[in-house]
């Protein structure tokens, strides 16, 4: 009988070191399965989501508030910079051929401005050509698309609002 008290003791002892190691790398891996696809399955709420689209629309207007500026100026710019250059290529045409005041047409038909580049302002209105005694000037409605008012774009200075 003694023997058989020495076998439990024996088994106490096992069991006691087990206890203290934790379960087994097999069952240690499932539990870590187990509460993975537990979290997998959970989603998200709607929330988070909400809170995502919330930050997401006010990155979104902070940068369109400075960028669609920027972007306006740069129109303004370019059509500056075109009306300028059309007006270069009027002058040289007017000298070259002793002829009268081109329009943006005959420019075009003459071959002195190409048809496929910048012969309307970034708003869609064509460029006018003017002649002066001794100038040339080419005017852009501007952004409101209506000639005479303050935003209109010139180059040349027989305009008196000169921006060249």
């Amino acid at each position: 009988m003694s023997m058989m008290r020495i076998d439990l003791t024996r088994l106490d002892d096992k069991r006691d070191q087990l206890a203290l190691q934790g379960p087994p790398p097999e069952e240690r891996i499932k539990r870590l399965l187990r509460s993975a696809s537990r979290a997998g399955k959970r989603g998200v709420t709607l929330v988070e989501v909400l809170i995502v689209v919330a930050i997401m629309a006010l990155i979104a207007g902070g940068v369109s508030f400075l960028v669609i500026p920027r972007y306006n100026e740069a129109k303004v710019k370019t059509a500056t910079t075109t009306a300028r250059n059309i007006r270069q290529v009027a002058t040289q045409y007017v000298a070259l051929n002793n002829a009268e005041c081109p329009t943006v047409q005959v420019l075009i038909a003459e071959r002195q401005l190409d048809s496929a580049g910048d012969t309307e302002d970034p708003w869609g209105q064509p460029y006018t050509i003017s002649c002066g005694e001794d100038d040339i000037t080419v005017t852009s409605p501007g952004p409101d698309k209506q000639e005479g008012t303050e935003d209109d774009i010139y180059a040349g200075s027989a305009a008196g609002a000169g921006e060249g």
